[in-house]
């Protein structure tokens, strides 16, 4: 198994393959250890010839600047998280298959030779789509090819009462629940031209750069949370607008902490936004009678790192309103 998936039997140590690759060991144990591969010693063999061609691809892109000093260790991370992750659950899903098929040790071995070509294919599919989609984006916004900040909007959605609900569910009641969840608020968040940045557990973070876009994808995931009917789980949401840094598919700054601390303030089934929001959402209405959304506005919510932020509940406007 290990022969198939290295493309061939381990033969070299981690010297040989610096050597050949003609790195130096240290830089070659750095990334290593960046990228999450178990740890081995001088003596331990193994390493195939695709390790020494990794290992001299990664060196070029550091040469070239792709990899520069001061973003390496955290670009190399993130590839070792990402595809940490996706080994995982693919052998998980593979080892599943395989005892259904009775025979767990062949079965493995059987499947993987037939399925890892294909997934391996898929997966540089879906790179390269989602590749052209950001830079589709990037060149739309012709700020961002000279700084990593732009202004967006930053939504969070929580699950409300999660650690009670996950304690009467077992394991895999638990995970098809998570799963829908994370499938029904990506597909909403994408079809308003979001982009979902991270799901953690019981929460999702998503951004898009037109506030009117995220309030709404927030009203449609409550107002479904809020429908016994539907299976969806009760949540809240906050929103802010403003400026964000992105750095390596992931977002940072104010606005990000904002959007935080209004969706841990926000009630069940409600959403709350920052002034950002408020303001983009009422320039174009000359009063309440002539906008589509209804305010409240709230107390400043204290929140580490703000003394005074700003918040508005906001919901849709109803016929009967």
């Amino acid at each position: 198994m290990e022969a198939y998936l290295l493309g061939q039997a381990p033969s070299l140590t981690r010297v040989q393959v610096a050597e050949k690759a003609g790195v130096p060991l240290d830089l070659a144990v750095t990334l290593w250890h960046q990228l999450g591969f178990p740890h081995h010693t001088d003596d331990d063999v193994a390493f195939a010839e695709s390790d020494v061609e990794a290992l001299r691809l990664s060196a070029e892109l550091v040469r070239i600047g792709i990899l520069p000093p001061d973003s390496q260790a955290a670009l190399v991370r993130t590839w070792g998280r990402s595809f940490a992750r996706l080994a995982e659950w693919q052998t998980t899903l593979l080892a599943g298959l395989a005892v259904e098929a009775g025979d767990p040790a062949d079965g493995l071995t059987d499947l993987a030779t037939d399925v890892l070509p294909r997934v391996e294919a898929l997966q540089a599919y879906v790179w390269r789509r989602h590749l052209a989609s950001a830079t589709q984006h990037l060149l739309e916004d012709a700020g961002t090819l000279t700084s990593s900040e732009a202004q967006m909007s930053v939504c969070f959605v929580d699950i409300v009462g999660y650690t009670t609900q996950s304690r009467s569910l077992d394991g895999a009641e638990l995970v098809a629940w998570v799963d829908a969840f994370e499938q029904d608020t990506t597909t909403l968040v994408v079809d308003r031209g979001g982009q979902v940045i991270k799901t953690i557990g019981d929460e999702v973070l998503f951004t898009v750069a037109d506030p009117v876009a995220a309030v709404e994808v927030a009203l449609a995931l409550t107002a479904r949370g809020a429908d016994e009917d539907d299976p969806f789980p009760a949540v809240r949401a906050g929103v802010a607008h403003g400026a964000v840094v992105r750095r390596l598919g992931d977002v940072f700054g104010s606005t990000v902490n904002a959007a935080s601390r209004l969706t841990s303030a926000a009630r069940p089934g409600s959403v709350l936004v920052d002034a950002g929001v408020h303001e983009a959402l009422t320039a174009d209405h000359d009063g309440e009678e002539d906008s589509p959304w209804r305010w409240r506005r709230l107390r400043r919510v204290s929140a580490k790192g703000f003394k005074n932020l700003e918040a508005w509940r906001v919901r849709a406007r109803q016929a009967d309103d």
